[in-house]
């Protein structure tokens, strides 16, 4: 099933079952794969809309809910087409040399019905990776939230999907990329996903700047109601995001699920009790928060540790997220608008890093090999600590480069001041949210 090559990486063959793209031995179609996997195409796309739109959405001022809804639409369209054009050749290509796909598969070149990715048809890989590479830009929208043009918006999501997420993809989940070869456990995209989106989300909040009305006058969520509900939907649209990782019906898609639930309960409560403690009572934003903190903590370890692990990661991602977003806003003074980067950016990274602690030799993903058995903690941390950094320094240069690019192309990023006063509904759609 692998080659000699691979059986020779850093900790065994074993670990390869961690990720969840790597290139599988052609055979038949598996029926019950393939309808888990178009199943958990859904579930992923729902993240984003609604799931993420609506979280997103009601988190704003009023004047402002249709520009969020708008860019998270968007963000899905033109990432799509970038996909189909040449976002899957260099994601998942076979190019080797370990930094990108190659050109190969441009418009989908060569692939048809009939071709296979193990046992599910290749296109409905093509489309179950597309979902992740949709939500990753989608998440930054919350750090410029209300204050960042919609053409800036647009050119940037084109130039950083093209120039992080696809290669970051590949680097991670491609078998020829020379994170997964240095055997990184990202079993769903703590660092694909939640490093380069909570990292890019910083970089351009700062670059930003605040807020006209930041820590100056109240900016509270216009709509706790469409926020919650949205988090629901992210709550069930992960289960295609974790579970379906493991590309087939099978245990593996079980534990994860497990997993998943398990984290995103406990990051819901941790967040709760923190909050009750603090300011004596409970609140439903704290609840649809730690919810989030959980899932995106449990991300990168949800192939390789159980439930109970998946408690464990989810109340630390609870109460790590809860101080980096307090720590941030109020000692640090950042306008990261909803919070992205200490929920997934601190989340992606605390996961990663625990995928390596809490690793488990009782599930079936180790297909009885048993890897934690013989596994070096201190080895394979190191490796996580450097998929972290890896991803994280290039977004940052990368994203840094790109909104200095992108502004000179646009004549500046940011929206007038007057704008932003009028909200962004009526200047940059010429609708509003509510008629009333």
């Amino acid at each position: 099933m692998f080659t000699t090559k691979t059986k020779a990486l850093v900790l065994g063959a074993s670990l390869l079952s961690f990720m969840p793209a790597f290139a599988m031995a052609q055979g038949e179609i598996s029926g019950a794969n393939t309808a888990w996997i178009l199943t958990a195409t859904a579930l992923v796309l729902f993240m984003t809309v609604p799931g993420l739109s609506l979280f997103y959405a009601g988190l704003v001022r009023s004047k402002n809910v249709l520009s969020i809804l708008m860019q998270c639409f968007s963000i899905a369209a033109v990432v799509s087409i970038l996909w189909l054009v040449y976002g899957y050749s260099i994601a998942f290509g076979p190019a080797d040399g370990g930094w990108w796909g190659g050109l190969s598969k441009v418009f989908l070149s060569g692939i048809t019905i009939d071709s296979l990715w193990g046992d599910i048809p290749e296109p409905l890989f093509v489309a179950f990776q597309m979902t992740f590479a949709i939500i990753t830009p989608a998440l930054i929208v919350g750090a410029f939230a209300e204050r960042m043009k919609f053409s800036s918006i647009m050119l940037f999501v084109i130039l950083w999907t093209t120039l992080v997420y696809f290669p970051v993809c590949h680097w991670v989940w491609n078998s020829n990329g020379w994170l997964f070869q240095m055997g990184l456990i990202d079993f769903a995209g703590g660092t694909v996903v939640h490093v380069t989106a909570g990292v890019a989300a910083l970089v351009m909040a700062v670059m930003l700047g605040k807020r006209r009305e930041f820590q100056v006058a109240p900016m509270i969520p216009h709509n706790l109601t469409m926020t919650v509900t949205g988090a629901g939907m992210l709550w069930v649209g992960w289960y295609g995001f974790n579970a379906g990782s493991a590309l087939g019906a099978n245990g593996n898609a079980a534990m994860a699920l497990l997993a998943t639930h398990m984290s995103a309960a406990a990051g819901a409560i941790t967040w709760m009790c923190i909050e009750w403690i603090r300011h004596g009572k409970p609140s439903g934003l704290g609840a649809a928060t730690g919810l989030i903190a959980g899932l995106a903590t449990i991300t990168p370890a949800a192939g390789s540790v159980g439930p109970a692990g998946g408690m464990v990661i989810g109340i630390m991602g609870g109460f790590i997220c809860f101080f980096a977003t307090h720590y941030l806003k109020n000692k640090l003074k950042i306008d990261d608008s909803l919070d992205v980067f200490p929920v997934h950016g601190v989340g992606g990274m605390l996961g990663t890093m625990l995928a390596a602690v809490f690793i488990s030799s009782d599930l079936g993903v180790f297909s009885g090999n048993g890897y934690a058995e013989g596994m070096a903690l201190g080895s394979q941390l190191t490796i996580q600590i450097i998929g972290i950094l890896a991803t994280g320094i290039y977004t940052l240069v990368v994203t840094v480069i790109l909104m200095k690019v992108v502004g000179a192309i646009t004549s500046g990023n940011r929206v007038s001041t007057e704008d932003e006063m009028t909200g962004l509904d009526i200047t940059d759609h010429n609708e509003k949210g509510y008629s009333m």
